[in-house]
């Protein structure tokens, strides 16, 4: 009798990592675009780039540095603010439509009333 349940449970553990493994695969294929945010030489020094992605922070970018990741097919909500954020306005959204194999550039920079807004560019050369 104990026999059968350690081959029930046995099994049953195998169904779950089957199907973990399975899910894995799946979401590792689905097709992906690419996203890459840039910040402009008068960001500022002492100043990161807030971004977030379908409201989630994803990335505090700091002087120097950029953000470029794989990021999955479909509507996104990219949002971009200032941290610390003492002296600014609202963040900023923007809409992506992401399509398989794409790059999507964005460059962060100041509007005319201290706000970060997510320009489309494309990459500097080098």
């Amino acid at each position: 009798m104990n026999s059968r349940y350690t081959s029930a449970g046995l099994l049953v553990l195998i169904l779950v990592f089957i199907s973990a493994a399975v899910s894995t695969g799946t979401a590792a294929s689905q097709p992906a675009g690419r996203l890459i945010v840039l910040r402009t030489a008068n960001f500022g020094w002492n100043i990161a780039l807030n971004l977030k992605i379908d409201g989630r922070t994803v990335s505090n970018v700091v002087q120097g540095r950029r953000f470029d990741r794989p990021l999955p097919t479909g509507r996104h909500v990219l949002t971009a603010s200032a941290v610390p954020n003492a002296y600014y306005s609202e963040p900023t959204s923007t809409v992506l439509n992401v399509r398989p194999g794409q790059t999507y550039v964005f460059t962060a920079a100041w509007d005319g009333s201290n706000r970060v807004v997510l320009v489309p560019s494309s990459l500097p050369p080098g």
